[in-house]
C-alpha cells in the first residue's frame, strides 16, 4: 500500500503555521522596540526617521540572508514591511511622503554638505516670513467663538464619528458609558465634554469627570500621531486633570487605534495640518 502523504502534509504546514507566530510575535516586540527608541530620540532632539540607520539596517539583513540561503529581494522586502509598520505606529506612514527617495544603486549620491542640499533641505529666510505672518491659535479664538455652540458640538461628533467608526461598532468606548470626558484647547479657548451614549460620541453640556488640556498644535501632532501622549504628558505639554484612571483609559484606546482604519484623506490632512502648524509655532518661536 502507498504511504499516504496527508499526515505528514498536515504536520508540515503546522510547522509552518509556528513560524509564521513566531514572525508576528518578534514583529510586535520590534514595534515596541521602536516605540521605545522614538521616544528616547525625542527626548534627545532626534529626528524621528535616521535613512542613514535604516540603510545599515538592509546591509545588515541583506549580509546575513546570504549566509542563510535567502534573496536580497526577500530580506529587502522584510525589512521594507518592518520599517514601515513601525512608521505607522509613530504615525510616520509610508502614504504620507514620510519616506526619502530610495538610493540608486550603482550611482553616486550628493554629499548632504554641499550648498544645493543646505538649501534644499534647510528652512529658507522666505519660507521662516511666510510661517510667521499665519497668525497663532490664539489670534482666532474671537473669530471661533462666533461660531455658534451646538455647531462646534455637531463638527466634533461628525469628526469622531468618522475617525472612530470601528473602534465604536466593535463596543470600545463601552467603558465611557455615561462616564464624560472634557477635552480643552487652551489657545483657541474651546472646551467640549464628550459622554458615550448607545456607542456614539457626543457632545453633552453635563460636568467632565476627567479632562484634557493642551495647544491646538500639541494636540494635532498628538492626533496625527507625529508626538506620543507619553512625550506630551511627560513636557506637560498635555494635561490631565480629574479622574486620571478614565482619561488614561482612553488614552491607552486611543493609542490602540489602527492608524490605517483613520480615512486616508484625513490622515494625511492630520499630518500636513500638524507639521505646519509645528513649523509655524517654531517660527514665531525663533526656532531653527
Amino acid at each position: 500500500m502507498p504511504h499516504h502523504p496527508a499526515p505528514a502534509l498536515a504536520g508540515v504546514r503546522h510547522a509552518i503555521d509556528a513560524v509564521d507566530d513566531a514572525l508576528l510575535a518578534l514583529l510586535a516586540g520590534r514595534g515596541a522596540l521602536v516605540r521605545r527608541a522614538a521616544r528616547l530620540k525625542h527626548t534627545t532632539g532626534q529626528a524621528a526617521r535616521d535613512h542613514t540607520r535604516e540603510a545599515q539596517v538592509h546591509a545588515r539583513a541583506r549580509r546575513l540572508a546570504r549566509r542563510l540561503g535567502l534573496s536580497d529581494a526577500t530580506a529587502q522586502r522584510l525589512i521594507d514591511l518592518a520599517i514601515a509598520d513601525a512608521c505607522r505606529q509613530q504615525g510616520l506612514a509610508d502614504d504620507l511622503d514620510q519616506r526619502q527617495p530610495p538610493v540608486q544603486r550603482g550611482m553616486l549620491t550628493l554629499n548632504m554638505s554641499t550648498s544645493h542640499a543646505s538649501t534644499s533641505t534647510s528652512p529658507t529666510a522666505g519660507s521662516q516670513w511666510l510661517l510667521r505672518c499665519l497668525p497663532p491659535p490664539a489670534r482666532l479664538a474671537p473669530l471661533l467663538r462666533l461660531v455658534p455652540e451646538h455647531l462646534r458640538g455637531q463638527l466634533l461628533e461628525r469628526a469622531m464619528a468618522r475617525v472612530l467608526a470601528a473602534p465604536l461598532a466593535e463596543g470600545e468606548f463601552e467603558f465611557m458609558q455615561g462616564r464624560r470626558l472634557g477635552i480643552e484647547v487652551t489657545d483657541l479657548d474651546l472646551r467640549w465634554v464628550i459622554e458615550c451614549r448607545d456607542n456614539r460620541l457626543v457632545v453633552c453640556n453635563e460636568p467632565a469627570e476627567a479632562s484634557v488640556r493642551g495647544t491646538t498644535t500639541d494636540l494635532l501632532l498628538l492626533a496625527s500621531r507625529l508626538e506620543d501622549a507619553d512625550t506630551l504628558f511627560f513636557q506637560r505639554r498635555l494635561m490631565l486633570t480629574g479622574d486620571t484612571e478614565l482619561g488614561l483609559t482612553v488614552r491607552n484606546l486611543l493609542e490602540r487605534l489602527p492608524w490605517e482604519s483613520v480615512p486616508l484623506g484625513l490622515r494625511i490632512g492630520l499630518n500636513r495640518g500638524a507639521r505646519l502648524a509645528r513649523a509655524a509655532r517654531a517660527a514665531h518661536r525663533g526656532e531653527a
